[in-house]
């Protein structure tokens, strides 16, 4: 540590004040001034509590998060705001201090929350106002120069995932001679009930039976690994979901739409309430091509038009079977699904690269925040 710093317990630098509830007749989405909730604004009112600059610290919920606020502001009763010295301390050195002391971490309970008692028990190092605005001056300008990087790098990542949405919806959309129109029902094969799931989760089993559950759908393909096992007997009753491998799991509940293939090893599994298993009657429609198919636009408008509810979005079995899917040639599909998973492949590993170029710009921020704060700037 440099000559000149001084260690101490945090709450000898800020106090953390309490923010205060805000009636919903006195919020107003043009109001002049912001109301901050725990994680940065959540509305606007013409009235404000505080009339400096400070900084909001989570107290409840998005406990530990750390926002500058605007001169003059309302934060909720889910918040803290920071007062301090002026005089002794840089306003901006004490945001990037609180933001590098990783204050979420010192969440606790079921709706997270931090105790300021805790907060100010953390010893921390500071040096005198001049060198706090030096480090202060280095720090915006490694920032500003990360946050530009950050942003071009977001920026390609959903650039290469557009590029693959965008050649999905030219094929479905210019079609061409020999398409033709059936419902979801019509074009299923005869094993293939289109059913949700009724199976309860209960208590993991190591050996048990393989169950997939909406929030497994994240990859192209569901394996085994990771997912929760139960005992067969739960699944007993209802046959109708078993899966065969190579089933297409269509999520009807929550992410209404997602779309995933379970491996040939899931095979027996089963699936919870909330996912509908796909087989196509071959002879129309290959798995293969079906998966694209189900994914594209015209199918996920109609999902997306017939969807329904404002906690838990959902579609109706109902609506789902009478789905109209554009279907080109069967001799077609092998050769539109090979191109399609092609240029999946490659925006897959375009996100992935993006995604670790994201990572590791938010690497460079902590590293610059720990030197700043252990006197190596």
């Amino acid at each position: 540590m440099k000559a000149g710093w001084e260690t101490k317990p945090l709450g000898e630098i800020i106090q953390l004040e309490y923010g205060k509830p805000l009636d919903a007749s006195q919020r107003k989405s043009d109001g002049l001034y912001p109301v901050y909730g725990a994680n940065g604004e959540k509305d606007r009112s013409d009235t404000f509590f505080y009339d400096k600059p400070s900084i909001i610290v989570g107290r409840k919920g998005s406990a530990g998060e750390v926002n500058l606020t605007e001169a003059r502001f309302w934060p909720l009763d889910v918040t803290y705001f920071v007062t301090f010295d002026e005089t002794r301390f840089d306003l901006q050195f004490l945001y990037y201090l609180l933001s590098h002391l990783e204050l979420p971490k010192l969440a606790k309970g079921v709706k997270p929350g931090i105790n300021r008692n805790e907060v100010y028990a953390i010893d921390v190092a500071t040096p005198e106002l001049p060198e706090q605005k030096r480090i202060v001056a280095i720090l915006d300008e490694a920032f500003s120069g990360i946050a530009t990087a950050r942003a071009a790098a977001e920026q390609n990542r959903q650039n290469a995932r557009a590029l693959f949405e965008s050649h999905l919806q030219s094929v479905f959309s210019q079609r061409g001679e020999g398409w033709m129109e059936k419902t979801l029902e019509d074009a299923v094969d005869g094993q293939c009930s289109l059913s949700y799931g009724i199976v309860q989760p209960g208590e993991d089993q190591p050996d048990g039976l393989p169950i997939v559950r909406p929030t497994d759908l994240g990859e192209k393909t569901i394996e085994l690994d990771g997912l929760k096992r139960i005992n067969p007997s739960l699944a007993d009753s209802y046959r109708r979901t078993t899966l065969r491998g190579g089933d297409l799991l269509l999520c009807v509940r929550g992410s209404t739409g997602m779309i995933a293939v379970a491996s040939d090893a899931l095979a027996g599994g089963n699936v919870t309430r909330g996912i509908v298993p796909i087989h196509f009657d071959n002879t129309l429609v290959t798995q293969d091509f079906g998966y694209f198919l189900m994914r594209s636009a015209p199918i996920q408008q109609q999902i997306r038009a017939k969807t329904y509810g404002a906690a838990l979005m959902q579609i109706n079995i109902r609506d789902l079977r009478n789905l109209i899917l554009p279907i080109p040639p069967r001799a077609a599909q092998a050769e539109l699904a090979g191109t399609f998973e092609s240029l999946l492949e490659d925006t897959q590993r375009l996100e992935a690269l993006y995604q670790r170029k994201l990572e590791m710009l938010d690497e460079l921020k902590q590293s610059l925040l720990h030197q700043a704060f252990s006197g190596q700037l």
